[in-house]
């Protein structure tokens, strides 16, 4: 019985790590060239000037656009309501589709 409360936790745990994030909870990026719009710099990273509000995610430039998001000088910058996307390293997972060298979510 405790063996399966364990694994339970470790599965919701897992699967919570792997949940793409909402457009609303922009996260840090590392820091290269120049601030994309609505973020500063903290340490090494670009972080949103804003983390309680809505955010537009930025992901470092690697190739062109995903779709959905636009030019901010060394990032793509997401438009209002953009999809996650990550840096391609291979397939794109489940729930994701290539977008230029990047995947981008089906939602």
């Amino acid at each position: 019985m405790a063996y399966r409360c364990v694994l339970t936790s470790i599965l919701c745990v897992s699967t919570a790590i792997l949940l793409p994030l909402p457009s609303a909870y922009a996260q840090a990026v590392p820091t290269v060239g120049t601030c994309p719009s609505g973020y500063h710099t903290s340490g090494n990273a670009r972080v949103p000037n804003s983390p309680e509000r809505a955010v537009r995610p930025a992901l470092l430039k690697v190739g062109s656009c995903p779709s959905g998001y636009h030019t901010s000088d060394d990032y793509f910058l997401g438009y209002e309501g953009a999809r996650h996307s990550f840096p391609k390293t291979g397939a794109c997972p489940s729930g994701y589709h290539s977008s230029g060298r990047y995947c981008l979510s089906y939602r």
